[in-house]
């Protein structure tokens, strides 16, 4: 059975309560994500989306000056790296959550996403035979060129 542990990303980019709103969003750009945990030290405090910087934020009337305090989600859900994939999927699921952090003694260690899910098990699908067939149907057949 795989775990929670064996599927999410620990490269994880984190901001501060007092990281602004503009810095977030910086992040979030130069990174390409919509979701940032914020955190104390390791320890999980909340996240910030996207969504929360343009309806907490902006929409609220806040500058780009306005701390991370101001928009966080604080009331997330959040699970732990034992937990069974396919738990943390009826979560997902159930809750309509796209991201989970996960914690371990409430130190952020990892987060979990729904594409994360997804390729799991695409690849375990695929892996038995399909991708050797691929690659097996490539040294057959020469590639058409592109003159």
């Amino acid at each position: 059975m795989r775990k929670v542990s064996d599927i999410m990303s620990t490269d994880c980019v984190t901001a501060t309560m007092q990281d602004t709103i503009y810095e977030l969003a910086i992040l979030m750009k130069n990174n390409d994500i919509g979701f940032v945990p914020i955190v104390e030290g390791r320890e999980l405090k909340g996240v910030v989306t996207d969504r929360d910087l343009v309806t907490r934020g902006y929409a609220g009337k806040h500058s780009g000056s306005t701390e991370a305090s101001e928009v966080v989600t604080t009331d997330i859900r959040s699970i732990t790296g034992d937990l069974p994939v396919d738990e943390a999927a009826r979560i997902m699921a159930k809750h309509q959550i796209r991201r989970l952090p996960v914690v371990e003694d409430g130190d952020l260690v990892g987060v979990v996403a729904i594409g994360d899910l997804a390729v799991r098990e695409l690849l375990e699908d695929a892996a038995g035979g399909a991708l050797s067939g691929i690659s097996e149907h490539e040294h057959r057949e020469p590639h058409a060129s592109l003159h």
